[in-house]
């Protein structure tokens, strides 16, 4: 399937009801799984990935497929390691091409019994009930590892006999995603110290609580971009907190250079490019704690001919795709380049650093590729500003925002 966008005119206004955070809504249900009794969760995300948590949590199968839902896999994976029985944790093909090791090396540490069943070190794993939980309450992981695995140590950290030290072993990458984990477990009774580099979480109980999910600042990077690319923007986006737990809120800050404003107004958001607003012409972000905004902002300096100079990309060459390539493959095709600089440009020895030039050309309706990831169709959708573009497979934005589409059309598009 293929859906061709287009926009009359470049003036944005509406309002957008925008879905729960995915990772918040993932978190919530892990946690009220891990507290052993039911509250309930508002505004939870529609999104694929948080339905397959929700089955696969209340799922007594012997096979659990959870797709290609990468968080779902990696959160499933420490939850399942602490309880009896015994289950197969599989995914999709590109699942079974993203290391799981580290994380499962560490539960082991703490007592999991889980075989690999096909590549060591990756997907698919068979997980039995544990052997000798709480042996050791330590553990030592490198700091610039996956998000997602630290998280799920934290989380299942008060139910181990001793709670849990997690030692991070040089530069942390992801100190918003483990703030944002650590601020909902306090929230559910569960208390935690930060000294330094080590992280101690008491054994104790996980408190049942009413809970709010708030909305997803990932989705609302993409009506950022809108604006950024409009002539004028006022646009209305529901749902998300002024003081927010998500790394992806700074989309406020990134954008203030190309000209868009961010009201607080109550539960509203409102967003604002007066007529006349001129975006720099140069643009720097390290996206090390956000690379999920990272293809957005590619695709909004393409779409204005901001030089862009990022780093900070390393994490995304192991997402749904390598991302680094599909943004550098997509973006040629409107005549902007990324491209990584020599070592010897670099300010820093430890960074990898891309630039991207040149001025989108949309003409001829060119066709972006999704590559299966949900990010690639949103963060291209807002070039139809520019020109009638074609996205293909735009069914992937079901893993993380299943209106995206039709929220767009709310807002003047024209999706065929």
């Amino acid at each position: 399937m293929t859906y061709k966008l287009s926009k009359p005119n470049r003036h944005i206004e509406g309002d957008i009801h925008l879905d729960g955070s995915k990772s918040i809504s993932n978190r919530a249900l892990i946690i009220r799984a891990l507290c052993g009794e039911h509250f309930d969760i508002k505004n939870l995300s529609t999104s694929k990935d948080t339905q397959l948590m929700q089955q696969m949590l209340a799922s007594d199968a012997d096979v659990l497929d959870v797709g290609a839902a990468g968080t779902t896999f990696r959160f499933l994976t420490a939850y399942l390691a602490m309880r009896e029985g015994s289950q197969t944790l599989t995914g999709s093909e590109r699942m079974k091409q993203r290391p799981i090791r580290l994380l499962v090396e560490a539960l082991r540490k703490l007592g999991a019994n889980i075989d690999y069943l096909e590549n060591e070190g990756y997907p698919p794993l068979h997980i039995h009930a544990p052997n000798g939980l709480g042996s050791t309450h330590q553990l030592a992981i490198p700091a610039d590892t996956s998000s997602q695995y630290l998280s799920a140590l934290l989380m299942i950290a008060p139910t181990l006999p001793n709670g849990l030290e997690l030692e991070l072993v040089g530069k942390l990458v992801s100190r918003p995603y483990l703030e944002m984990t650590l601020h909902m477990m306090a929230y559910f009774g569960v208390e935690h110290s930060w000294s330094g580099n080590i992280i101690y979480v008491p054994a104790g109980k996980y408190q049942p609580k009413p809970f709010t999910v708030e909305a997803d600042w990932s989705a609302a990077s993409y009506y950022y971009a809108l604006a950024a690319l409009s002539d004028e923007c006022d646009l209305r986006l529901h749902g998300l907190f002024s003081n927010s737990w998500q790394g992806d809120s700074v989309m406020e800050k990134m954008m203030r250079p190309f000209g868009v404003e961010t009201h607080y107004e109550g539960e509203t958001t409102r967003l604002l490019k007066p007529k006349g607003a001129v975006a720099q012409p140069f643009f720097e972000w390290d996206f090390l704690p956000c690379p999920d905004v990272a293809q957005t902002m590619a695709v909004v300096c393409g779409g204005l001919g901001v030089q862009g100079l990022f780093s900070g990309l390393e994490t995304l060459r192991i997402k749904e795709t390598d991302r680094i390539a599909a943004l550098q493959n997509e973006l040629a095709k409107v005549q902007v380049f990324l491209s990584k600089l020599p070592d010897r440009f670099s300010k820093n020895k430890d960074k990898e650093y891309f630039m991207v030039e040149g001025k989108a050309v949309v003409v001829d309706a060119p066709a972006f590729q999704t590559y299966e990831d949900h990010r690639m169709a949103m963060a291209f959708a807002p070039l139809a500003m520019l020109g009638e573009i074609q996205v293909e497979h735009p069914q992937v934005v079901e893993k993380s925002y299943p209106a995206f589409w039709e929220d767009l059309r709310g807002v003047g598009f024209e999706v065929e």
